[in-house]
């Protein structure tokens, strides 16, 4: 059951958490970012990786990864890059993101596929989607959306994720792809999780504080 809950749950707490304040700059959200994003990419190449290269031919592998970074590129055209927590908070009214809701939700729908196979990707997931839902509270809260928008928004954003996992766990004839779409997840993850590593620091030097965070992430998902 924690499969389905805990990702809506991360989505509540993002919620909570950006009703409190909805001051960016009063939470650390760069060091949750980076600490999310290491405890993403570890616990890919840690699970996720050996298994799926273990089910399926090797060079056929690498072209479903790479299709999943190329699919998340394309999805970032449009969502620019609210998976990675850019997220562009503009104050005013201005028209429902239809674009950006289509791409984040083809993002969580496709995350929730590895979930019921691998038990600690859900909490992968969590952790990846508390500091985006925080942002993207922020965002509709400042962007003066009706209560209704911003409502519908958030409660199909927050159930994309389960349903996935849902299907993955009960659609017998789709059994034999789902090797496939984790690969495709795979390459999903691997782009999110470096971008947000990998980002230039200001001045492009030495962040200790998002080294640390780094380290931790990678540390957790190695002892889980």
């Amino acid at each position: 059951m924690n499969d389905y809950l805990l990702p809506i749950y991360a989505v509540i707490l993002g919620v909570i958490i950006a009703s409190i304040t909805l001051d960016k700059r009063a939470w650390n959200l760069k060091l949750l970012l980076s600490f999310s994003g290491a405890f993403l990419l570890a616990l890919t190449l840690f699970e996720l990786l050996p298994e799926v290269y273990h089910k399926l031919e090797a060079k056929r592998t690498g072209l479903y990864i790479m299709s999943g970074i190329l699919l998340q590129i394309i999805l970032e055209l449009f969502s620019k890059g609210a998976e990675h927590g850019h997220v562009h908070i503009h104050k005013g009214k201005a028209g429902f993101p239809l674009l950006l809701f289509l791409s984040l939700c083809i993002h969580s729908f496709l995350e929730g596929f590895p979930i019921h196979e691998h038990n600690d990707m859900v909490y992968g997931v969590l952790i990846h989607k508390i500091p985006i839902a925080i942002l993207i509270s922020m965002f509709l809260f400042h962007s003066k959306f009706s209560r209704f928008q911003i409502v519908v928004f958030l409660v199909i954003f927050a159930i994309m994720t389960p349903l996935g996992t849902f299907i993955s766990n009960h659609t017998t004839p789709l059994s034999p792809f789902i090797p496939v779409v984790n690969a495709v997840v795979i390459g999903i993850f691997l782009h999110i999780s470096t971008t947000i590593l990998f980002e230039s620091s200001a001045g492009h030097k030495f962040n200790l504080s998002k080294f640390v965070a780094i380290i931790l992430g990678v540390g957790i998902a190695y002892f889980m």
